[in-house]
């Protein structure tokens, strides 16, 4: 990949902070956003600001927008349709709307599955609606030494009784990959249910096909890669047919659109399109790849082929790196298969939060804390300690960077040996 030509196209990290060129680890969190997506939306706002079913021209391009974004997203995720698309204000309010639509088809005595390795917006959602109900609810642990999903007792809940799986595609903490069709096949195996997969974390590092993986809803939001926030759901249309949403009386009662809950944010409709156009021109700043006569799905195909190759090496060089400092506990993968490029960590002696503030002082960014992964962390025993330090690479990232990184984290550590 061409590094440099694509971080040109951001303005954040060309940016100068207290006298430093700033670090952003903090992509798993939120991503920064190119020049490309902000025009986009400044464009909308400043040109065609106006609300649906009008006759006027604004109206009509907004009309025109929002079906331009929804073939965004079919390209994004391999969909089916334009009417497989739902938007909303985020991931974790399109769950909470659509627990409540599919909870209503569930009885006392039904069971669903969540896992220990999701963010809990893919977990409280569907527990409130299950407790409502009176579901049985039941999770699927962490394989503790590595915190990948525990496939084997996955299907050992599964029976004729489930009704939802609610699982992740990647841990927004560890970066743990899950074989999500392989989840699907064994789901499928010995039940009838449901399952809702929460792409948040991964949509920005693979590639998607809802298709392949036949599940039934995914859900990412925008602002993971590289956009504006919007949630963005993928639902198959027999059950956006057959499920019937909380919606206004009058308003229609049309797929997608009755999903839909009020006025949508038509500027970050704007934005998302320019996202999806900026992933899908990455292939143009290679040299050796010519993709004038490609489709927009076929150069996503061959963009995330690209953030693959160059975020292995980026994961490739951080955990040769964490292998050399002294007292550092990695929870995770320790190899670059299977994984973002997102890590956990702790350093002996040292809080979350007092790497992170120090880090915060040299204008590079990493998060501590939980990252509401609640149930990862009560498994492997850091609820009430701090949780971890998370360093998340994006493709925009560099070798360089990483480096400082680990000079300066060398530095922390030895300076607080001779405090």
């Amino acid at each position: 990949m061409n590094i440099e030509s694509i971080r040109e196209k951001f303005a954040a990290l060309n940016q100068v902070h207290c006298g430093k060129t700033p670090v952003f680890f903090d992509g798993p969190g939120g991503a920064q956003v190119p020049n490309c997506v902000l025009e986009a939306m400044v464009e909308y706002l400043g040109k065609s600001n106006a609300n649906l079913g009008g006759a006027y021209f604004s109206s009509l391009h907004t009309q025109w927008l929002m079906q331009e974004a929804r073939q965004a997203a079919v390209d994004l995720y391999h969909a089916e349709s334009t009417e497989n698309i739902v938007f909303g204000a985020n991931a974790t309010s399109i769950a909470f709307s659509m627990s409540r639509a599919i909870a209503n088809t569930w009885q006392a005595g039904d069971e669903i599955i969540v896992t220990a390795l999701d963010h809990y917006s893919n977990v409280s959602p569907w527990v409130l609606a299950a407790e409502e109900k009176g579901v049985v609810v039941k999770q699927v642990p962490v394989v503790e030494h590595n915190c990948t999903l525990d496939m084997q007792t996955l299907a050992e809940l599964v029976t004729p009784k489930t009704r939802l799986l609610a699982l992740t595609y990647a841990s927004n903490t560890t970066g743990s990959i899950v074989d999500v069709k392989n989840a699907i096949k064994i789901v499928r195996a010995q039940s009838k249910a449901l399952v809702y997969v929460d792409a948040v974390h991964f949509t920005p590092h693979g590639r998607i096909d809802v298709q392949a993986l036949d599940c039934d809803f995914l859900v990412s939001s925008s602002y993971k890669y590289f956009g504006p926030h919007l949630g963005i759901l993928y639902g198959k249309s027999e059950h956006l047919r057959s499920l019937s949403p909380y919606k206004v009386a009058p308003a229609k009662n049309i797929n997608p659109n009755r999903w839909e809950t009020g006025t949508q944010s038509f500027e970050a409709l704007a934005g998302f399109v320019a996202t999806v156009n900026y992933l899908a021109s990455l292939p143009e700043l290679s040299s050796e790849i010519q993709s004038s006569e490609m489709s927009r799905a076929e150069k996503l195909d061959v963009a995330f082929a690209m953030i693959n190759e160059w975020e292995a090496a980026l994961s490739s060089h951080f955990l040769q790196q964490c292998s050399s400092v002294p007292g550092l506990t990695l929870y995770g993968l320790q190899t670059v298969e299977n994984r973002t490029p997102t890590f956990a960590f702790r350093v002996d002696g040292i809080a979350p939060r007092q790497v992170s503030e120090f880090f915060a002082e040299h204008a590079i960014c990493v998060w501590d804390g939980n990252f509401y992964a609640q149930g990862l962390y009560d498994q492997i025993g850091l609820s009430d300690n701090g949780g971890v330090v998370r360093v998340g690479c994006m493709h925009y990232n560099t070798i360089e960077e990483i480096d400082r990184f680990f000079v300066l984290l060398n530095d922390l550590i030895e300076r607080e040996k001779t405090a």
